[in-house]
């Protein structure tokens, strides 16, 4: 199978440390570093300044902004922010989704050094959710927020937390001041509050999903997010070819969205496409839509988006053509992709343009900006986050059974949590690497060359009444796999247990799909001919010589989503699994008993 030849090859250095520790780095040093994303935006403003930078769907095509737009605007914009006496010590509070103007008025911010915090938009609009959004504003005190839609927001707006604090909406109503307003600019010189600005200036505080404890508010510098994407080209030459080109819904409240992707673009001079489908029933027909316009030079997803649009460019054969014509890269992040899906989009590739693009992911955290290690050759199977990308050393503590404890150091490393000293020194080791609590084992342990694969949070693992332990992070990918496409997610049980069991949270378009008749009973699904299937599979996959501590003995499913008001579903859409088992403890109770209807056991 013919291969993209458009990469760089992984060299790495390994350090054995007597006590087991071992140093893994690259062997090559990192390019030079823009000082703000602000030079990135003068740049290409100068050098291609028609070339689209941003855009969002409007009518029958799309509301465009030019590089040469763009920064004219964000000056304006950044102007009318001084002239209202902003500065580094009054962050802006970006309450909704993804859109033109949320670009504009962050990349104003940031032009002169006024912190942003994006926050999920289901904060604001999901009632239950309102005291996470009480929860951030309260902890970064701002003193402007951003909505797209007064109307749409009014119920948010109305927090008693929100008193006093300007609000900036693209469509305004008398108690909130026109995005157009802030594009009169100001008096207020631009250029002298620029020259303030460098790389250790804080431009955005993201919160933390809070999975673990109240969410944090992650100070991240221009250095930062300016190293990452320099660690990002040097690993990927593509992107220094030909300006990149994306269609992208994934969230600018996240990490991966918002610098990753938004910053890959302008520090390369490409073009965002803002997709205001997703993959969720309703939503991703918008996407094949978007798609339909225009395609991208790179595709970012999560496995089940990717999933869905192998399904649409199977129907659509001219569809695929344009999707694969100019297509470098197809990057997948949040989970592994499933094999099957991996190939399918292999074999699609090499049917449709003679050969497959880099299929890849990475692997990096909300404090680190966010890529630390990157797979960035060319690899067969899905899993694989890579090696440390140049300027990060990783240091990998073993457990005895060729996994490591990963712990970080790079110049996109963030320089703590906002107002937060003890859980910042809580974070760093002794020699200043960040504790990250992830999990990983070489792909071949004499090889360092190969990469990583991801193995977990160290926190998730526990151990069955027996003494053995579970690894339940893999273990969750692994029945994930061998339930799809039944299951949408699941929580891993048996702390304490003699026997492993799964809680399913349920594909409902699938099940309907499929034609199963559930009768729901207490937050579980009654239905003989659904369990009989979680059944079957999870017999086949108990077949194939697992042990006391891969082997799934016990499956409920649940008939009520993951909510996010209380908890169990953080903004990026991940199972917060304490929470899970603490809100259905009932439901986990009836997972060990005998004989429930709602129970299949092997």
């Amino acid at each position: 199978m013919k291969r993209t030849t458009n990469f760089k090859p992984h060299n790495v250095i390994r350090e054995n440390r007597a006590d087991g520790t071992i140093l893994l780095r690259s062997a090559e040093p990192l390019s030079e570093v823009a000082n703000t994303t602000g030079d990135w935006l003068h740049s290409w403003a100068q050098q291609t300044p028609d070339n689209i930078f941003i855009a969002e769907r409007h009518g029958a095509g799309w509301r465009a902004e030019s590089y040469a737009e763009t920064l004219e605007k964000v000056r304006a914009i950044a102007s009318s922010l001084l002239g209202r006496g902003m500065g580094p010590d009054t962050p802006i509070l970006i309450m909704s989704g993804n859109g033109v103007d949320h670009g504009l008025l962050a990349l104003a911010a940031q032009y002169v050094g006024i912190p942003t915090v994006p926050v999920a938009e289901q904060y604001s609009l999901i009632h239950g959710a309102h005291g996470r959004l009480r929860h951030a504003i309260e902890l970064v005190r701002p003193r402007m927020a951003y909505v797209v839609d007064a109307t749409q927001y009014s119920e948010a707006l109305a927090l008693d937390a929100l008193v006093d604090i300007e609000v900036i909406a693209t469509r305004a109503d008398a108690k909130t001041t026109p995005f157009a307003d802030l594009l009169k600019g100001d008096c207020a010189d631009v250029d002298v509050a620029r020259a303030k600005v460098g790389p250790d200036s804080v431009v955005k505080l993201l919160m933390t999903s809070g999975s673990t404890s109240s969410p944090k508010a992650v100070m991240t510098t221009q250095g930062m997010m300016c190293a990452n994407q320099v660690q990002l080209s040097d690993a990927m030459p593509f992107l220094r070819a030909r300006p990149p080109r994306i269609v992208d819904w994934l969230p600018w409240n996240h990490v991966f969205g918002g610098s990753h992707n938004f910053n890959m673009m302008l520090a390369n001079g490409g073009s965002l496409y803002i997709d205001d489908g997703k993959p969720v029933k309703g939503l991703f027909e918008r996407t094949v839509e978007n798609l339909s316009l225009i395609t991208g030079t790179l595709c970012f997803n999560v496995p089940v988006g990717f999933s869905m649009l192998l399904g649409a460019l199977r129907k659509d054969a001219g569809l695929r053509q344009r999707f694969f014509e100019d297509l470098d890269m197809i990057f997948y992040a949040g989970a592994s992709l499933p094999q099957d899906i991996w190939q399918g989009f292999e074999k699609m590739a090499v049917e449709t343009k003679g050969e497959v693009p880099l299929i890849t992911s990475s692997w990096g955290l909300t404090e680190t900006a966010p890529a630390m290690m990157l797979q960035h050759e060319p690899t067969e199977n899905s899993g694989v986050v890579g090696v440390p990308l140049n300027g990060v050393t990783a240091k990998l503590i073993p457990d005895g059974e060729m996994r490591c404890e990963v712990r970080v150091k790079g110049p996109n490393l963030m320089p703590g949590y906002f107002e937060a000293p003890e859980k910042t020194a809580e974070a760093f080791d002794d020699e200043g690497f960040f504790i990250t609590g992830d999990a990983m084992r070489f792909v071949e342990p004499n090889d360092p060359s190969k990469g990583m694969k991801f193995d977990g949070r160290i926190s998730e693992d526990f151990k069955l009444l027996t003494g053995t332990w579970v690894r339940a992070a893999q273990l969750r990918i692994d029945i994930l796999a061998a339930l799809s496409p039944l299951a949408s997610d699941l929580v891993v049980t048996g702390a304490d247990k003699s026997e492993i069991g799964v809680m399913i949270f349920p594909n409902a378009t699938e099940l309907e799909a499929e034609g199963f008749q559930l009768e729901e009973e207490a937050g579980a699904y009654r239905c003989p001919l659904l369990l009989g299937e979680v059944h079957r599979r999870l017999a086949a996959h108990a077949a194939t010589g697992v042990s006391s501590s891969t082997r799934v003995a016990r499956a409920i499913v649940l008939s009520e989503p993951a909510s996010m008001p209380d908890g169990e579903m953080t903004a990026k859409g991940n199972l917060n699994f304490r929470k899970v088992l603490a809100r259905r403890a009932d439901l986990l109770k009836r997972l060990y008993a005998e004989a429930d209807p709602a129970v299949t056991t092997l």
